[in-house]
C-alpha cells in the first residue's frame, strides 16, 4: 500500500490495529488499512474534523490560517487517545468518536518531540520536550477534557531546543541541540546524568526492548550506541549521509530514517553491547 496525497512532508507515523495516523504540516489522515488504505477522516491542529481526505488538493508548504505545525503525534497503549504536538501545546483526541478533547499546556517553545506509557493507575504519562529547552511530564485522566497543566517540569532544563524523547524501563532520556543526552529518574525527577555527543546534535533517541542499550542518531548521519545504565559509549557507525529524522527498534532490529530518503535496517549481531551491522 502506498498512503498519499500529503500537502507536504511527512513527519510522523503512528498506527493502532486497523488504522494508521500520517501527519503533514497541520494535517493528521486517519487511514483504514482494512478498506485498501481508505483515509477516513482530516484532523486538524487548531482541533477541526473533515470526513474523509481533505488535504488531498492542498498541497503546500504553507500551514493554513489558524493552524500549526504538528511536530509529533503518539497513540496511547489502549489506542483510544491520539496525542498530536502542535505549537506550544498537545491536543488530545478522542480516537472513538475522533473529536477533539482539549490540550496539554505549559509549554512557552514549539513542542518538538513526545512520548508516552501508561500509569500502574490507568493514567496517559505523557512527556513532552521543546524549543524552549524544558521537558515537562503530564499526567492525564482518560476523559480529560479542557486545559490540562504539567505536573512537573524537569530541572535542569537543556541549554537549547529538546529534539527527542525515549522512555526504557523507570527512566527518561532527552537529546538536545545543545549536543547533550540526559537521563532523568522518573520516580524522583532528578536529572541522573548528561553526556555530550560532539559528532553532532542527537535528533532520535530510541531504547532497545529486552536490551540495556540505548540508540541515538545525529544530524551528521552517525548512530551510537550508549549503555542504557551509565551512559558509556558502546560503539559508533555512519548509519547515513544526511541527518537521521527517526528510529524504531524491536527485539532484533533497529530502523533508521534520514534525509537521505533511505530507510535502514540493522541487525544486532550476539549482544548489543558488540555493536550493530
Amino acid at each position: 500500500m502506498s498512503l498519499a496525497d500529503h500537502p507536504s512532508s511527512v513527519v510522523s507515523v503512528r498506527y493502532t490495529s486497523s488504522l494508521v495516523f500520517t501527519v503533514s504540516t497541520a494535517y493528521i489522515k486517519v487511514w483504514d488499512i482494512r478498506d485498501c488504505a481508505k483515509c477516513i477522516r482530516t484532523l486538524m491542529a487548531s482541533g477541526q474534523v473533515g470526513t474523509g481526505d481533505t488535504c488531498s488538493s492542498a498541497r503546500s508548504f504553507s500551514i493554513p490560517p489558524g493552524e500549526s505545525q504538528i511536530n509529533q503525534i503518539a497513540i496511547n497503549p489502549a489506542g483510544s487517545f491520539l496525542y498530536a504536538a502542535a505549537g506550544n501545546a498537545v491536543r488530545m483526541w478522542d480516537l472513538r468518536k475522533f473529536a477533539s478533547t482539549g490540550k496539554l499546556t505549559g509549554h512557552v517553545g514549539a513542542i518538538t518531540c513526545l512520548t508516552m506509557d501508561k500509569l500502574g493507575n490507568g493514567q496517559d504519562l505523557v512527556l513532552t520536550g521543546s524549543r524552549d529547552h524544558h521537558i515537562k511530564m503530564f499526567e492525564v485522566t482518560e476523559g480529560a477534557q479542557g486545559s490540562v497543566g504539567s505536573c512537573h517540569t524537569f530541572d535542569p532544563a537543556h541549554q537549547d531546543s529538546v529534539e527527542s524523547l525515549a522512555l526504557h524501563g523507570d527512566f527518561v532520556y532527552s537529546g538536545s541541540k545543545d549536543y547533550s543526552v540526559k537521563k532523568w529518574d522518573l520516580a524522583s525527577k532528578r536529572l541522573l546524568q548528561s553526556v555530550a555527543f560532539q559528532a553532532g546534535w542527537v535528533s532520535a533517541l530510541g531504547a532497545v526492548p529486552c536490551s540495556s542499550a540505548l540508540l541515538g542518531g545525529c544530524r551528521g548521519g552517525l548512530l551510537r550506541l550508549w549503555h542504557s545504565d551509565s551512559l558509556a559509549p558502546l560503539g559508533d557507525i555512519q548509519g547515513h549521509d544526511s541527518p537521521i529524522n527517526g528510529l524504531a527498534t524491536n527485539s532484533s532490529h533497529l530502523f533508521t530514517a534520514s534525509d537521505d530518503r533511505t530507510v535502514k535496517i540493522w541487525e544486532a549481531k550476539g549482544s548489543l553491547e558488540d555493536g550493530v551491522h
